[in-house]
């Protein structure tokens, strides 16, 4: 099997490995963003151009370094590469271009999206994104529309991944949605609206990186650091079952499918499981879902007992045996 290092951690790999894949198997800081592929989908990656590294060495035998930058989402590993990510100044400035070109158009509506909080497109302007845009003109929008009875498309914000796309090609017997126009004026539509109604279509919701997609039936209801995500099952014909209730109180705010750690959908889930099923008493809950601690929805989200007695405050559970003292004059 072919070894690759990738800022300075080598690592086997099987034949025919990405290497961003390779990236993901070491884990960590290293991993490049990746706003468009998708590893459950096929023929996605390519589109957005943020997993941009640098190839210095080719392999062992041409280790002569690659001249441009590639994108490691389609990029194979051959044996003794070695790949610049975090530590080439080169990919870091041209990342920064890539995200700042992603903003020109996307809106500053993250208070309102209900996208915000695990929004990847959020994380990369954090990490990668200028204080201030440089754009100057007027930007782009759009209208939003119902692309499907449950459905809500609001185009200003899409980033054109491809993701959706690729969703409905794969999973539904026939895609009634796509890429329409060209250049700045290209856009995801449909050419009559409210026909997005196939079974397994609720999930272009999952695999949207940005708000563009959203779920009718949640829009709006809570805030995603509000809500608890507990894994649950329930037997279903069509699919596994297996999702994420979201749940604020004992009422089911939005059904999901379960995420791995690459923040992939682990099972794809139908329109029933999704949209049909909005009682907890429909679900059999399993457990809390793991939360990156990370992330903004791991506020106050316990998933043992140790995390937090009920009934004790952070200080008592750290000093059991000493009461916390209060200043009364204060």
């Amino acid at each position: 099997m072919p070894k690759v290092t990738i800022d300075g951690i080598e690592i086997e790999v099987p034949e025919g490995t990405t290497i961003l894949n390779a990236a993901r198997m070491i884990g960590g800081k290293i991993v490049p963003p990746a706003m468009c592929y998708y590893s459950k989908l096929k023929q996605t990656g390519g589109f957005c151009r943020t997993c941009l590294v640098k190839v210095a060495a080719g392999s062992a035998k041409d280790p002569r370094p690659m001249p441009k930058l590639m994108v490691s989402c389609s990029t194979t590993v051959q044996d003794g590469m070695v790949v610049q990510n975090l530590t080439s100044p080169e990919v870091m400035e041209a990342r920064k271009g890539v995200v700042e070109f992603l903003l020109i158009n996307h809106p500053l509506d993250c208070p309102i999206c209900d996208q915000a909080g695990e929004c990847k497109l959020q994380d990369l302007g954090y990490e990668h994104g200028l204080d201030k845009s440089r754009y100057e003109f007027k930007r782009r929008t759009f209208e939003m529309v119902d692309i499907g009875d449950k459905i809500k498309l609001h185009m200003t914000r899409c980033i054109l991944c491809y993701r959706c796309v690729r969703v409905a090609d794969q999973l539904t017997n026939q895609r009634v949605h796509g890429v329409m126009n060209r250049g700045d004026v290209a856009e995801i539509s449909t050419y009559i609206q409210n026909v997005m109604d196939k079974d397994f279509s609720g999930n272009v919701i999952d695999v949207c990186p940005v708000g563009a997609l959203t779920d009718r039936t949640a829009r709006f209801r809570n805030r995603i650091w509000y809500d608890k995500p507990m894994d649950a099952h329930r037997n279903c014909t069509k699919c596994s079952g297996k999702v994420i209730l979201w749940l604020k109180g004992e009422e089911v705010i939005k059904v999901t499918a379960r995420f791995d750690k690459n923040n992939e959908v682990e099972s794809f889930i139908c329109n029933e499981c999704r949209f049909d099923h909005k009682k907890k008493e429909d679900w059999i809950i399993e457990k809390p879902t793991h939360v990156d601690r990370h992330s903004v929805i791991a506020q106050n989200h316990y998933e043992n007992e140790k995390q937090l007695k009920m009934g004790h405050t952070h200080f008592e559970q750290l000093n059991p045996a000493t009461p916390p003292k209060f200043d009364k004059n204060v």
